[in-house]
């Protein structure tokens, strides 16, 4: 009995240790404080040009709870694109008070158009396309993060 159980356990272990994972490391909460209420994710911060220039390329799938925060270290205007990106996002472009100036909805995967801040902005928050209307998500919502201060 105790042999099978042993051989039950490894068995578990061999097949999570060969299961597709979502990268988790580095996540930290973020929150979005809307008219109908407060919108929790749990996001990856990207703060060096090397991590904000891969961003979420190549990735085949985000949990609906789960973001990418591109932190620009300054107040300037961006743009953003979706080479090598698989996954349709929202990318809401945000201020150095953590309010929203713009939302960028459903954006094309894999295309190369520039999507601009229209705006001096500090950071990005990719989402799952649909999401910001889902749960009406505007610009002007405050956006509550240490990279932000009010």
């Amino acid at each position: 009995m105790r042999h099978g159980l042993v051989l039950l356990v490894l068995a578990f272990v061999a097949v999570l240790a060969g299961a597709p994972r979502v990268a988790a490391q580095g996540v930290e909460r973020l929150s979005i404080a809307t008219v109908g209420g407060e919108r929790v994710f749990s996001v990856e911060v990207m703060r060096t040009d090397a991590e904000r220039a891969k961003g979420l390329m190549f990735r085949r799938y985000m949990p609906e709870d789960r973001g990418m925060l591109f932190d620009f270290k300054q107040v300037a205007p961006v743009a953003m694109w979706m080479q090598n990106t698989y996954i349709p996002l929202d990318m809401l472009f945000i201020r150095a008070d953590g309010t929203i100036a713009r939302i960028e909805e459903h954006t094309e995967p894999l295309s190369t158009r520039t999507i601009p801040s229209g705006e001096p902005v500090l950071a990005v928050l990719e989402l799952n396309a649909g999401v910001s209307a889902r749960l009406g998500i505007k610009p002007g919502d405050r956006v509550a993060h240490s990279l932000f201060k009010p």
